[in-house]
């Protein structure tokens, strides 16, 4: 092989090395809204007509009615043989609310929430001073994604 044959060899395989190597994942295009999720169990549903959070981190406070919406869990449906995977959700007989935040950090959290029963009595006034929970949902690459989630039930208020 001449000077002119290994040049072309060389410029070849330098053309395939990058198809060599791992591209990272794309990230999905969603934005990530800074607030406190709440779930109420199933089991306490029946006795929780609505609810008010206060939400303060950092110091600032942010306090509103929560509207609550049915929640749902996300049923595997497979995969085919090509390999495209689906899911559908189902009623789980939860209720879900969102008090949105300015900002939401990794630093302690106090929540209160209070409400009302369906007879409009006042539900328990119930406080949790916790850590919301960051993680790489998407890997790295994506960025950090930061959660407070909490769970109301007859027994009192929860990190989910």
């Amino acid at each position: 092989m001449g000077k002119i044959g290994l040049a072309f060899t060389l410029m070849g395989t330098s053309a395939l090395l990058p198809s060599c190597f791992a591209e990272p994942a794309p990230c999905p295009a969603i934005a990530q809204a800074s607030g406190v999720s709440i779930t109420v169990a199933a089991d306490y549903v029946d006795s929780v007509a609505s609810l008010r959070m206060k939400a303060c981190q950092d110091g600032t406070c942010t306090e509103a009615d929560v509207a609550l919406h049915p929640g749902s869990i996300a049923v595997d449906q497979g995969c085919s043989p090509e390999g495209v995977c689906s899911a559908t959700s189902s009623p789980d007989g939860t209720m879900t609310g969102f008090l949105g935040l300015p900002a939401l950090s990794e630093s302690p959290l106090e929540a209160t929430v209070s409400g009302t029963s369906p007879s409009g009595t006042a539900l328990p006034v119930r406080t949790l001073t916790f850590t919301p929970k960051g993680d790489y949902p998407f890997g790295e690459q994506c960025g950090r994604f930061i959660t407070a989630n909490l769970v109301l039930d007859a027994t009192g208020l929860r990190q989910g």
